[in-house]
């Protein structure tokens, strides 16, 4: 079988990757679910469901080598292509530089950098038949690195500069890449995010979750589907000569140029 126009969505279990495979459900006829919480990701589907795209799902880790080439070979096999690829998948633990582990180090690295470069690596052949489109998405701390962020903040500048890297081939090869900078989202990590930080601070939650934004210079924090409907554009036909840049959202967060 093969359908009119498919994406994969990586991180498709919660927060900005479900916002994402819902909104591309009503633009794609197919949208390839990816993530390691399966119950989680059954709840994806139902969301998806009513926006009438075909499904396919996958609950494995994209830490592990093989899972890719699981995903695209899969994909490929019940779709006959790819249009689009958004690389979502990745906590990073938010740790003291100094606490750190090595483990700790390696673990966001393995999902978040090198789960989105094996995928994209797969998916190439498959994407530039299709002048597909790749998006990675990095985040706020990376332009603004803190010793409590170190990791988060590391691995998001490397997935702006992967991103830059991949675009330079797509010119030569027919399909666009780019990468978008989050900033403070409302979703189900932050707020897990939250209940640990906010008793080590003296504060509850509710006040924490309250004073963030007015900490970080923001009115209010982002919604998943604000950041969703912005990765619809840029891998729309209408963005087509939107390429190698990264996209800031951030309500206004990060004060430089």
């Amino acid at each position: 079988m093969t359908a009119k126009s498919v994406a994969i969505v990586t991180g498709a279990s919660q927060g900005i990757g479900r916002a994402t495979a819902v909104r591309l459900a009503r633009d794609f006829s197919a949208v390839v679910l990816v993530a390691r919480n399966k119950d989680e990701l059954e709840k994806t589907e139902t969301a998806v469901n009513s926006a009438g795209a075909e499904l396919l799902i996958y609950a494995l880790d994209l830490r592990d080598p093989r899972s890719p080439e699981v995903v695209v070979q899969g994909t490929l096999e019940r779709f006959g292509r790819v249009d689009a690829l958004v690389n979502i998948a990745g906590a990073v633990p938010q740790i003291d530089l100094f606490e750190m582990t090595d483990a700790q180090w390696d673990d966001g690295m393995a999902l978040k950098l090198h789960g989105a470069r094996r995928l994209t690596v797969h998916a190439w052949d498959a994407l530039k038949s299709s002048n597909g489109s790749v998006i990675l998405i990095s985040g706020s701390a990376a332009l603004d690195p803190k010793p409590g962020f170190a990791a988060v903040a590391t691995i998001n500048a490397a997935i702006t500069a992967l991103a830059k890297a991949f675009a330079e081939q797509g010119i030569k090869d027919g399909l666009q890449v780019n990468s978008v900078v989050p900033g403070a989202v409302m979703t189900g990590r932050r707020r897990s995010f939250m209940e640990h930080w906010a008793p080590d601070h003296g504060m509850s939650v509710e006040d924490a979750m309250k004073q963030f934004p007015e900490k970080v210079g923001i009115a209010r924090y982002g919604k998943p589907e604000e950041v969703a409907d912005l990765l619809a554009y840029m891998v729309s036909p209408i963005a087509k000569w939107m390429t190698g840049t990264s996209v800031r959202m951030d309500g206004g967060e990060i004060k430089g140029i």
